[in-house]
C-alpha cells in the first residue's frame, strides 16, 4: 500500500484516558467520556488523536506498564465500546494513534510471569535477565545502572538467584529484543490494531529497546543517573525498526513518532530522514522541554527563553527538506506549560501566545487534553497526595538526601508529571465536570476548576479555547506552514521569540514577547507591519500599536502572527 505521509497536515490532541472523561460514572476516564467528547475534539479543528496507553494495567506506571497488549483497560471499557470510538472518530475525520509500548511490559503481564516462574521457560528470554555477584553474603546486580523511575535498575529474583532489569519501574521489566521470538509478538501487536483500523503509533521511548552490548558498568554519571547514556539509540536499534517497518508498517498507510530521550537532530536523521532507510516518521525528543529526558525535569534549572529558542532553531534548520517536526509544548510527562513558560498572573494571554510559538513551526502539531483552555499547574501538600512512581521516587531520593519533606515537596510540586494528570475540567459543576458530582474521582481536580473550564471558554470567543481554535485553523488554511522555510529572528533576546515562515508567494511572521511587561523592539527588515494582513492576536485591535519609526510595543505576554504576500 502507497503511505500517503498524511501526518504532514494532522494536528493530533493527545487523550491520557484516565483523567479525560468519566462516561460511565466510576470516577476514572474512560472511553465512553471520549465517545461523549468526540464533537469537541473535532470542533478544536484537530485532525487526529493520539491515545495514551488505553490496555489492561495495574498502573504502576498508569498504563505505561501493559499486561495485555490486545485488550482494553476493563476500568476504560472494552474492544467495543474502542471500535465505536475508533468509527465515530474517522467519521468526524480524526485519525487514531495507539501509544505502542514495547521496552517494557507489565510484571503482571503474562510473558513475565512464565519468564520467572522457571529458567527453561520459552519465555525466559523474553526479559533481560543476568546472574549477580555477591558481596558479604548479599546479593549485588549485575551492574551498577540506575532506573529512572524506582530505584536500581535491577531487581532480584531469589527463586531464580537472577536478576532482572527495569529501566523504569520494578513493575516495568525490560523487554529482551534480541529475541527473534519478542519482535515476532511486536509485529503482531501492530497488526492487531492497524487491521482494527488505527491510524498509526506514538512509539514510547523507542530508542531504548535496544541496550549496549555486554550492558557494561557505567562510570558517567548522566543526569544524575548511571547507564542512562547505555539504554539508548543502541546497536540493534535501527535493525529492530527496520523490520517492524518492512514486515507490518509498509502494508499499511500509518504513521509513527518516536519517543527519543537524550536524542538530538544529528542522532535523529538516521531514523526519521526521509528515503529507503527511513524507520519512523516522527521523533519527539525532550531539548525544548529543557530536559534531555524525563528524569531531568527534577533538575532545578530556571527557564531560560534563550534555550527554547535554541532548540526550536535546531530542529527546524538540521530537519529542513529532509525530515518531518514532531511539535508539542505539553504532554502527560510534563508539569503544565502556562506554570513552567508562561505566567500564572498572565495566563490567559501568556497561554495564547505559547500556542502561537509552536503552532506554526514547520511540522505535526500536538496538543494536549487540557492545553487548549490554559490549564497550569496544581498544588500538593504531601507526597501522599501524589500518585505518581517517578515523583515518590524524586521525593524518597530527596529525603535520603537530607531535604526536609517541605524542601523535598517543593521540588515535586515544580516537577511532577502529575500536573498534567488532574481530571480535565469542563465546567464548574463538582469535581470539574470529570465525574458526577456523588463520585469521587480517581485523583483530585485542580481547585481553580471554577475559573478555568470548557464550559466558561465556550461562552467567551476571546477565551484560551477559541484561540486555539483560531490558530489551528489558520495553520492549517496556509500552504506556508507546511511547505515555507523557516527563519529566526532576534536570536539574542531574552524576552522576545520571532520567527518567520517563507515561500515565493506567501510568509508569514510571528511574534512572540515571554515577558510580564511591556517591550519595544525594531521589526525585522523586509516586514513592515503596516503593510501584512494582522491574522492573529491574543490582544483586541483597539489597542495594537503600529511600528513607529520601525518600532513596535508589544504588551505582556502579547503575540501576533501576520501575513505577507511576495518579499
Amino acid at each position: 500500500m502507497e503511505r500517503t505521509r498524511w501526518y504532514k497536515d494532522a494536528v493530533f490532541y493527545q487523550i491520557w484516558p484516565r483523567s479525560f472523561c468519566d462516561g460511565n460514572g466510576d470516577g476514572i476516564g474512560d472511553l465512553w467520556g471520549v465517545l461523549e467528547k468526540l464533537d469537541y475534539i473535532a470542533s478544536l479543528g484537530v485532525t487526529g488523536i493520539w491515545f495514551s496507553p488505553l490496555y489492561p494495567s495495574p498502573n504502576a506506571d498508569f498504563g505505561y506498564d501493559i499486561a495485555d497488549y490486545r485488550s482494553i483497560n476493563p476500568e476504560y471499557g472494552d474492544i467495543d465500546v474502542f471500535r465505536r470510538v475508533l468509527d465515530g472518530a474517522h467519521e468526524r475525520g480524526l485519525k487514531v494513534i495507539m501509544d505502542l509500548v514495547v521496552n517494557h511490559t507489565s510484571s503482571e503481564h503474562s510473558w513475565f510471569k512464565e519468564s520467572r516462574s522457571s529458567k527453561d521457560s520459552p519465555y525466559h528470554d523474553y526479559y533481560i535477565w543476568r546472574t549477580g555477584g555477591e558481596r558479604a553474603g548479599v546479593p549485588i546486580p549485575p551492574n551498577n545502572w540506575d532506573s529512572l523511575f524506582e530505584g536500581r535498575a535491577w531487581e532480584y529474583e531469589p527463586a531464580l538467584d537472577e536478576w532482572y532489569l527495569h529501566i523504569f519501574a520494578k513493575g516495568q521489566p525490560d523487554l529482551n529484543m534480541d529475541n527473534p521470538c519478542v519482535r515476532a509478538e511486536v509485529e503482531e501487536i501492530l497488526r492487531f490494531w492497524l487491521d482494527l483500523g488505527v491510524d498509526g503509533f506514538r512509539e514510547d521511548v523507542i530508542t531504548f529497546t535496544s541496550k549496549a552490548e555486554g550492558l557494561p558498568d557505567d562510570y558517567l554519571m548522566v543526569s544524575g543517573a548511571r547507564g542512562l547514556r547505555f539504554y539508548e539509540n543502541g546497536p540493534r536499534l535501527h535493525e529492530f525498526l527496520a523490520q517492524f517497518r518492512d514486515n507490518v508498517l509498509v502494508h499499511y498507510d500509518c504513521m509513527t513518532v518516536g519517543e527519543a530521550p537524550m536524542i538530538t537532530p544529528s542522532k535523529a536523521l538516521p531514523f526519521i530522514e526521509e528515503g529507503p532507510n527511513q524507520t519512523l516518521d516522527l521523533m519527539f525528543h525532550f531539548e525544548h522541554m529543557g530536559a534531555d529526558c524525563l528524569f531531568t525535569d527534577y533538575v532545578p534549572l530556571p527557564f531560560s527563553l534563550r534555550r527554547l529558542k535554541a532548540a526550536f532553531d535546531r530542529w527546524q534548520h538540521k530537519l529542513d527538506g529532509r525530515a518531518w517536526n514532531a511539535l508539542y509544548l505539553e504532554n502527560h510527562d510534563h508539569p503544565r506549560i502556562v506554570s513552567r513558560y508562561g505566567s500564572e498572573a498572565f495566563r490567559e494571554k501568556s497561554a495564547m501566545m505559547l500556542a502561537c510559538s509552536y503552532l506554526f513551526q514547520k511540522g505535526t502539531p500536538f496538543v494536549y487534553q487540557g492545553q487548549e483552555i490554559g490549564m497550569v499547574n496544581t498544588r500538593f501538600s504531601t507526597i501522599g497526595e501524589v500518585p505518581d512512581v517517578s515523583a515518590k521516587n524524586q521525593y524518597a531520593k530527596r529525603i535520603a538526601a537530607g531535604d526536609t519533606p517541605e524542601k523535598a515537596m517543593e521540588l515535586v510540586n515544580r516537577a511532577a508529571r502529575d500536573h498534567a494528570r488532574t481530571p480535565m475540567q469542563w465546567s464548574d459543576e463538582a469535581h470539574a465536570g470529570f465525574c458526577p458530582a456523588d463520585v469521587e474521582p480517581w485523583f483530585a481536580e485542580n481547585p481553580n476548576y471554577l475559573e478555568i473550564n470548557v464550559a466558561r471558554d465556550e461562552m467567551d470567543p476571546n477565551s484560551v479555547l477559541n484561540f486555539y481554535r483560531k490558530a489551528i485553523r489558520l495553520r492549517r488554511a496556509l500552504p506556508v506552514v507546511r511547505e515555507g522555510s523557516y527563519r529566526a529572528y532576534k536570536r539574542a533576546s531574552g524576552v522576545l521569540y520571532v520567527y518567520a515562515r517563507e515561500m515565493a508567494d506567501e510568509r508569514l511572521l510571528v511574534l512572540c514577547s515571554f515577558a510580564d511587561h511591556d517591550v519595544r523592539f525594531r521589526v525585522p527588515k523586509g516586514y513592515g507591519l503596516e503593510e501584512g494582513a494582522l491574522e492573529l492576536c491574543n490582544y483586541e485591535s483597539e489597542g495594537i500599536t503600529l511600528p513607529m519609526g520601525g518600532r513596535v510595543t508589544f504588551r505582556p505576554y502579547e503575540c501576533r502572527v501576520y501575513r505577507f504576500g511576495k518579499a
